[in-house]
């Protein structure tokens, strides 16, 4: 079915109006801030965080008509990968049959046929496998993706960038795996030394291809994002050394989770049978930076009528600020058996604010710089009950992982990884109408995890690729707590993002 068959409307804050694809052509995007307007993709995909400091979000969100869902009903995930990247990606940048392309090559290594399936467990449980990437996490997805898009550019500019990537776990891995060995791509990538798991962190420090350099900081995920934020802040850095961010900052990242969302909704509700009035879905993700939440509001205001759950794990800010207004940070980041939602600092709430604010930039501005400076913000009352309004949320300790986990197992012979546990202890612990059909996330594989499986009184049986990460030689380098730590780790990545770029510029291997 071609494209411009379907019916979208453009929100634009002014009256919706339904418009055709060839409108969709001039797509633009701007600042959650408010000081940029006007970015074409390319553009938004070579930046990171916009140079006001804020993300960046299209000017408008179209939304995706009964008519177009019922034709989207029997596609493959791939294909309806591309028609959603179609309607943010402009023909005139990638072409719709490059694009086809690059999205069928990002996703064909994955290792069921789908690229990720639905899983139907006892008492309405139904689970949303996305872990069936090279790195046995959702982040695979978008990320092999996004990738796929930034080497056409660079190889139809012939130049190329610099990926600077802080992890909590899992998207460093995924960067590296989906990035290396790219002729016109170097990945810099920093984890949090002693808070990942081994395979999580095997991932990335036996990768030593020339374009990848990995460094192990002691200190948590929302330290590293200290010195990767000023980092990006140096317009000169960015631009003399293209300089860009894989996280999910990076609106394609975001871009492919809206399919996640669209997907569960199609192949659940049966929408081939609606009419006009569609069934409402709950979907419940486990979050830490916040990432899936916001693809998630996107979506509804795509049109798609969900309800979201938010589940944390004892690094609760998501929760306390849905709940109470309270968005503020903890202390300290608590490390958890779901490490890679250990977060404090979960960036991508600023999606959220904006869409719920009205994108009212300077609004967001002045949230997001008091919280950047003092780490709290309390949420006006109007606010919070907007907020409270379009998600709720929980959260859960290690108790509550490792029993969920069992339970599961018990009740399904199936194996939770500890961030799905997350998500699933909602299904154990609130219980729903059958009238509202409700599917759970599963952003990674038990494999991963062998701690919380094996604290569960469980055991999980490691693919063979993940076996033979202990039999492969390594590569970092440590950033040592100093005094001085933010400072010195901002330098060190500086110097190496330098030296790396000379190297290039003199077609030379870093690594000797």
């Amino acid at each position: 079915m071609p494209y411009h068959c379907v019916e979208c409307k453009l929100q634009t804050g002014e009256e919706d109006k339904v418009v055709s694809t060839k409108e969709f052509a001039g797509m633009k995007y701007c600042s959650t801030r408010g000081g940029v307007q006007g970015w074409d993709f390319r553009d938004v995909l070579f930046s990171g965080y916009a140079p006001d400091g804020g993300m960046f979000m299209p000017e408008s969100i179209p939304t995706v008509s009964p008519v177009t869902l019922r034709r989207w009903s029997g596609l493959s995930y791939p294909k309806l990968v591309m028609e959603v990247a179609s309607i943010f990606i402009p023909s005139q940048l990638i072409p719709r049959k490059d694009l086809e392309v690059l999205i069928g090559s990002a996703l064909s290594g994955f290792s069921v046929p789908d690229v990720i399936r639905t899983v139907q467990l006892k008492d309405g449980l139904t689970i949303l496998e996305l872990f069936h990437g090279d790195t046995l996490a959702f982040k695979d997805l978008a990320m092999t993706c996004t990738v796929q898009f930034l080497n056409y550019f660079l190889q139809k500019e012939k130049r190329r960038a610099t990926v600077l990537v802080g992890t909590s776990g899992d998207t460093g891995g995924s960067a590296i795996q989906s990035a290396k060995g790219t002729s016109g791509l170097d990945v810099v990538v920093v984890y949090p030394r002693g808070r990942i798991t081994q395979i999580q962190e095997k991932h990335m420090i036996t990768c030593l291809e020339d374009n990848v350099h990995v460094f192990a900081a002691d200190g948590s995920s929302d330290d590293i994002d200290q010195p990767l934020r000023r980092l990006f802040a140096d317009q000169e850095l960015v631009k003399s050394h293209g300089l860009m961010s894989l996280n999910s900052v990076n609106w394609s990242r975001i871009m492919i989770q809206l399919v996640h969302f669209i997907y569960a909704y199609l192949r659940l509700m049966g929408v081939e049978q609606v009419e006009a009035c569609m069934p409402e879905l709950e979907v419940v993700v486990p979050t830490g930076g916040a990432g899936n939440l916001a693809a998630g509001f996107i979506v509804k205001q795509m049109g798609l009528p969900l309800r979201l759950v938010a589940m944390v794990n004892a690094n609760d800010i998501v929760h306390r600020t849905v709940t109470s207004g309270d968005f503020s940070m903890a202390a300290n980041v608590t490390q958890t058996l779901a490490p890679a939602i250990d977060i404090q600092d979960p960036y991508n709430m600023e999606r959220v604010f904006w869409l719920l604010l009205g994108r009212n930039g300077a609004l967001v501005k002045n949230m997001m710089e008091e919280f950047q400076h003092s780490h709290a913000h309390t949420l006006l009352e109007k606010h919070h009950k907007l907020l409270s309004h379009i998600v709720s949320t929980g959260t859960v300790n290690d108790d509550g992982i490792v029993e969920t986990m069992r339970r599961c197992w018990e009740d399904n012979q199936y194996v939770l990884c500890p961030h799905t546990a997350v998500a699933v202890w909602h299904h154990y612990h609130c219980p729903h109408s059958a009238n509202l059909p409700r599917c759970y996330m599963a952003t990674a594989s038990p494999a991963k995890f062998q701690e919380a499986v094996q604290r569960a009184g469980l055991t999980f049986d490691l693919p063979e690729a993940v076996r033979a990460l202990d039999t492969l030689a390594s590569r970092y380098q440590n950033l040592d707590r100093s005094v001085n730590w933010c400072n010195d780790w901002e330098q060190k990545l500086r110097e190496t993002i330098q030296s790396v770029s000379s190297a290039r510029k003199n077609g030379l291997t870093y690594y000797s």
